[in-house]
């Protein structure tokens, strides 16, 4: 063998031997933490409401909840995807979302909330009291439940100040149905609808007109006595009004004349003095 080949062979074996010494590096993949992934969702959803990007916003908040439904961002990120549709009026969607948290996340410390917010989804879609009585009912059903169970809440507060006007809407369409039977003169349709007014929504603005209007009804059907008793009740209540004026003149014709009357001596009278002072200036 020549002296040519064994060196190349010695030095082959010498480079072997070396690159076996050597340690091999291994590659390690690091995955994320199922809580930074949760937490990245959910920063990215916050990015994208901030844009007006709203469906894209609620995509990202249910997937950081599916994502770890044991997490503390879980709960959240639920609710800020009912907001996130509520805020751009998808109001099915945020009912639904808001529903299903109120079903998952009953003992939340943020349920009033959701309770509040249910019930504005509703509320906002209140157009036409005769059309949209679903949502009016829906939407005095939630504040009621928010009231009742946290009454001393902030957003109990909005939330009676936003049931008396429900009760003014739906006394309003009461009234509007009573007087269309008063035209046709359908008394018990009518008498019915302006009760509903008195009984339920006795706090509204529109009490005293009902009062009025049972008075006006029972005296003309002939029962003088009941008319009397609602006359006597919007006295009691209202003896400022006009309509305990027009409920009195029922049953006093003489009320309206009378009432002319005291008022042309009452002019007269003053006529009268400043003439008698006019003679000592």
């Amino acid at each position: 063998m020549r002296i040519k080949d064994i060196i190349v062979i010695v030095f082959l074996a010498t480079l072997l031997f070396s690159c076996s010494k050597k340690e091999i590096k291994k590659t390690e993949i690091v995955e994320k933490s199922l809580e930074l992934q949760v937490l990245e969702a959910y920063e990215e959803g916050m990015k994208a409401l901030n844009q007006n990007d709203v469906l894209y916003a609620a995509k990202k908040f249910n997937e950081a909840e599916i994502l770890f439904p044991q997490s503390i961002w879980a709960p959240k990120s639920a609710l800020m995807a009912a907001y996130s549709y509520y805020k751009q009026d998808y109001y099915v969607d945020a009912i639904a979302e808001l529903k299903r948290f109120l079903k998952i996340y009953p003992k939340h410390k943020n349920i009033s909330y959701a309770y509040y917010l249910l019930g504005i989804c509703y509320y906002e879609q209140i157009v036409d009291e005769k059309k949209d009585l679903q949502s009016i009912k829906n939407a005095k059903q939630t504040f009621e439940i928010l009231i009742d169970r946290f009454p001393n809440n902030e957003y109990s507060l909005d939330a009676a100040f936003k049931i008396d006007l429900i009760n003014d809407i739906l006394a309003s369409k009461e009234m509007y149905l009573g007087r269309y039977y008063v035209e046709r003169k359908k008394w018990i349709a009518a008498i019915n609808r302006f009760r509903t007014v008195v009984d339920e929504y006795d706090q509204t603005i529109y009490t005293q007109e009902a009062l009025h209007r049972l008075v006006e009804i029972y005296y003309i059907i002939g029962l003088e006595q009941e008319g009397k008793k609602y006359a006597n009740l919007l006295g009691y209540n209202y003896q400022s009004s006009i309509w305990y004026e027009k409920s009195y003149s029922i049953f006093n014709e003489m009320y309206e004349s009378n009432k002319k009357e005291k008022l042309k001596n009452t002019k007269k009278s003053n006529i009268i003095m400043r003439k008698f002072k006019s003679l000592f200036e």
